[in-house]
């Protein structure tokens, strides 16, 4: 596929399949083995600071000679250290979020590295291209973690994007099979990030108790919170309950503000704590059921896809 896929042409990969850059998850151990599977591996710069960043980089390109990427937020209180790390060591891809691509995808570009950048509506998206991004990443509302507000959901959002901008387009949210994968592929995709699933491989730095709370997660045990802050998909625990219950009291943006604070993720995701941490999760998460290595969990999506593509074949 990778002769006559956008996304595979365009990152130099096997399989249009990128692993997300997940906080707490998505260290150096999980990009290089998803890169080295012939996905694209993404390094999560969000909870780093620069010189954790640094470390990670140095060692991805020491266990893996495949693109990979880097997430970057662009609401990162160090995002120029960031960007000043990511050209000096040679990254050669970085996806943006979270922020305006306007302010640093010049200076990338200048320097040799594909962009590309996650939007949630079809005005971001147009003003994406117009900055001269390589592609986006179509999230639906479904995903997990910072989402948009808009809550508009993967299969109604890819349609509109691909119709909206002439850039390859990449799905996220809700994606976990090859059956879903097809689905969106067949909206009008070139490729897809997996995000949930990735969170649980054996690679994935977070908690083992995240992970296991996770594959035993069921329909419903997620839901979007926070929409006065930053919308933000979580798992329904003891911290989601008390910040769910004062913004429905109409608790005032500052005081859930001083209750998120900066270490919620941190103490949910990588700490393992399953009451008090802020569990982002997708909605997918009643869709996984165990710990994979992350090898597998690329090749069996792109099988399934292989089978389902095959069986959608036969019946036209």
């Amino acid at each position: 596929m990778k002769n006559n896929n956008r996304i595979c042409s365009l990152l130099d990969i096997s399989y249009p399949i990128i692993q997300a850059g997940m906080v707490w998850c998505s260290g150096w151990k999980l990009a290089s083995a998803v890169s080295n599977a012939g996905g694209l591996g993404v390094i999560g710069s969000g909870s780093m600071y620069p010189e954790v960043l640094c470390e990670h980089i140095k060692k991805c390109f020491k266990t893996t000679d495949k693109p990979f990427a880097v997430n970057l937020p662009l609401i990162y209180p160090e995002v120029k250290s960031h960007i000043d790390t990511i050209i000096k060591l040679g990254v050669k891809i970085v996806i943006t979020s979270a922020g305006n691509p306007q302010a640093w995808t010049s200076l990338l570009k200048e320097n040799g590295i594909k962009v590309i950048h996650v939007i949630s509506n079809v005005k971001f998206a147009k003003k994406s291209e117009d900055t001269g991004v390589d592609a986006v990443i179509a999230e639906g509302f479904e995903a997990g973690g910072h989402n948009g507000r808009e809550e508009t959901t993967t299969f109604c959002l890819v349609p509109l994007i691909n119709e909206a901008v002439s850039i390859p387009v990449i799905a996220a949210g809700g994606i976990a099979t090859g059956k879903s994968m097809l689905a969106v592929m067949i909206l009008g995709a070139d490729g897809v990030q997996v995000d949930t699933r990735f969170a649980v491989s054996e690679e994935s730095s977070s908690h083992k108790s995240f992970k296991e709370i996770i594959i035993q997660a069921k329909d419903g045990d997620t839901m979007l919170s926070l929409k006065k802050l930053m919308p933000v998909r979580l798992l329904k625990n003891d911290f989601f309950y008390k910040i769910n219950n004062l913004e429905l009291a109409g608790e005032s943006t500052e005081k859930l503000q001083t209750l998120v604070g900066s270490g919620r993720p941190k103490k949910g995701i990588y700490e393992g704590d399953l009451n008090e941490g802020e569990l982002e999760i997708g909605q997918v998460c009643s869709q996984v059921n165990k710990i994979e290595p992350a090898k597998e969990i690329l090749l069996n999506i792109w099988q399934e896809y292989l089978k389902a593509y095959k069986k959608l074949n036969l019946l036209a």
